[in-house]
């Protein structure tokens, strides 16, 4: 709430010093020269702060989305090697569209318009962004924006709270049937690329992304411990996985033809970085010979997550080993549980009803 007090200075003239605290936000502070320029002052600033309009006046004009872009880019993504193709591309859009804006300029409004435009814009495909994606970059703005606000006191507080995200529905649920299953082992096996059958295999029973396995080196599979470092993941955390006796003979059987230390799945050709693009299109076309439709790589995540679940696997074991943050994500793959939980109880009751 604003108060306005008056203050009579040595020469006789008199001031009004004029103050707005809101629970939430840092006490805001002007003088004036006449009560009623007080009061508006008052009235504008609480309402911009509750619109989510108001910013650390001074700062905010002082720095445009630009400027923003330009120092979150190159001062604090780079601290996330793995993120900064993918982030700086969400980012130039943003630049390219609103970076002429001040931040105190930069308001929900003016966000909502563009996560719209998101919305209806055809990308390079000639297809409309799917609302996953366009979060995506609402995500990369925000945490800019965040840094701006907590590290660099450019802002009061982000306009992001105020801007609603597009729902992203229940997401894609491919699931691969066990014929499907032992049909796409069998045409990895026939693959001439050598690395296909174990990436594939490693995918199904770890649940580990494309990135992550195609990403391990020697050194993160420790066979002392039992267990397998993953140091770059989607959220930039650690994850570590257990090293079972499956897995480990997999791991075996790709040493055999990559004794070098260094990456496990060498590139196939020199040309591709990583070797990535051979991978990826001898899983597609061992997909045509399975005759297997509308499935994706990283629908073997999911396959994995759904063949865990129907093993008996909790919602928290389930997070553990695809690495999610909340279980939101991992609650899709519950009602795959539904029949372990139904032998459960029929073995419970069947046990208590011996017991009378």
């Amino acid at each position: 709430m604003g108060t306005i007090r008056e203050y009579k200075k040595d020469d006789g003239t008199i001031s009004y010093h004029a103050e707005v605290r809101l629970k939430g936000y840092s006490p805001q502070r002007e003088s004036f020269r006449t009560r009623t320029l007080a009061k508006k002052w008052v009235q504008d600033t609480e309402s911009s702060i509750r619109d989510g309009r108001h910013f650390r006046i001074a700062e905010a004009k002082k720095h445009t989305v630009k400027d923003l872009i330009d120092r979150f880019t190159s001062q604090w993504l780079p601290q996330f090697p793995e993120r900064v193709v993918r982030q700086t591309a969400y980012l130039s859009w943003w630049k390219e569209r609103l970076g002429h804006l001040l931040l105190a300029d930069f308001t929900p409004a003016v966000i909502a318009e563009a996560r719209d435009a998101l919305l209806s814009e055809a990308t390079n495909r000639q297809k409309l962004r799917n609302p996953a994606t366009v979060n995506r970059y609402l995500a990369a703005i925000s945490r800019a924006l965040t840094i701006a606000m907590k590290e660099w006191g450019w802002i009061d507080d982000t306009p992001m709270r105020k801007v609603s995200k597009p729902s992203e529905g229940n997401g894609r649920n491919r699931l691969l049937s066990l014929e499907e299953k032992d049909r796409l082992l069998q045409e990895c096996k026939l693959s001439p690329n050598h690395h296909l059958l174990p990436i594939v295999s490693l995918a199904l029973l770890t649940g580990m992304r494309f990135g992550e396995i195609v990403g391990l080196k020697w050194e993160d599979v420790d066979r002392q411990n039992r267990t397998i470092t993953l140091e770059k993941t989607k959220n930039g955390e650690r994850r570590i996985l257990p090293l079972t006796e499956t897995v480990e003979r997999i791991l075996l059987s790709c040493q055999k033809t990559d004794i070098a230390l260094g990456l496990i799945f060498k590139p196939t050709s020199p040309i591709n970085r990583s070797g990535l693009v051979d991978i990826r299109n001898a899983f597609i076309k061992a997909l045509q010979r399975a005759k297997i439709s509308n499935f994706r790589f990283h629908d073997l995540r999911h396959a994995a997550a759904s063949f865990l679940a129907m093993s008996g696997a909790t919602q928290g074991e389930l997070m553990a080993i695809l690495g999610h943050k909340t279980p939101t994500m991992t609650r899709r793959y519950a009602h795959y549980s539904q029949k372990h939980i139904a032998n459960v109880m029929e073995r419970t009751q069947a046990n208590l009803l011996n017991q009378e």
